[in-house]
């Protein structure tokens, strides 16, 4: 089954746990996998973090995606089907992009959550100036995705992002299991240490949905307005925010 919602009734720590027994928790647990990597291969260590988060945390976990691929939703709903599925809807979206969403919630049978701003698009305009990703593109995306972000994660115990060290130096040191000072709760990065090649090799052996703009020459999507094809050779990700010093959209620290 799967639905598409904006709230999620109750919020975490779930039962009697604490928010220090959760970060207790997490921190031992990222010690535990650390001490894995090397020792097993790549993807069995990612699925021995999902099965454990979807067996420790239950219907409060959630994991997020931008929609670029689906590989950590494909994951994540093989360890606990119908799982939450967190999308930043802010209102900028390409096109290729809410289609993708639509088509992972089918595929792969989970329940997509969207996060939405407080203002519209409309309403933003009208009040901070017209197209304020122009002229302050942190304004826009703290209120577009860092705001609606930290109210939905409020209702869990747990995130799972899709972040990997190999996209930027400042996700370098990325752990695969941590607790988020930030938000509060428990954050796993399933596949923080995959490189690109074996990301490619999972997708192409699980036939796992991809963002049609990916072969367009997008390596890097966010929203449109602030997201441009790269320069042959150049970062992945210097396509994001162009003529900007911003690196980041602030998800993540």
């Amino acid at each position: 089954m799967t639905s598409t919602d904006t709230q999620r009734s109750g919020a975490g720590p779930s039962g009697t746990e604490t928010r220090e027994d959760l970060r207790t928790a997490a921190l031992a647990a990222g010690e535990r996998f650390a001490a894995r990597e090397g020792a097993v291969g790549h993807e069995e260590l990612t699925r021995e973090i999902l099965a454990w988060a979807a067996e420790t945390y239950g219907a409060d976990l959630i994991v997020a995606s931008n929609m670029q691929d689906a590989v950590l939703v494909e994951l994540g709903a093989a360890a606990r089907p119908g799982v939450d599925v967190l999308f930043l809807e802010t209102g900028y979206h390409f096109a290729e992009t809410l289609g993708t969403r639509d088509a992972v919630a089918q595929v792969y049978g989970v329940r997509i959550v969207q996060a939405e701003p407080e203002l519209t698009v409309a309403e933003q305009d009208a009040t901070y100036g017209k197209d304020l990703f122009a002229t302050d593109p942190g304004a826009c995306c703290g209120m577009r995705k860092v705001e609606p972000l930290r109210k939905t994660l409020a209702n869990y115990d747990a995130w799972v992002t899709g972040v990997r060290r190999v996209e930027a130096p400042t996700r370098a040191t990325t752990p695969l299991v941590t607790w988020d000072e930030r938000h509060g709760l428990v954050k796993i990065n399933p596949i923080a240490h995959w490189s690109d090649e074996q990301m490619q090799d999972h997708i192409r052996e699980h036939a796992v949905l991809v963002n049609p703009l990916v072969d367009a020459g997008y390596p890097s999507i966010g929203c449109a307005p602030c997201t441009a094809k790269p320069a042959p050779g150049a970062d992945p990700r210097s396509g994001r925010w162009a003529g900007f010093t911003k690196t980041e959209c602030g998800l993540h620290g």
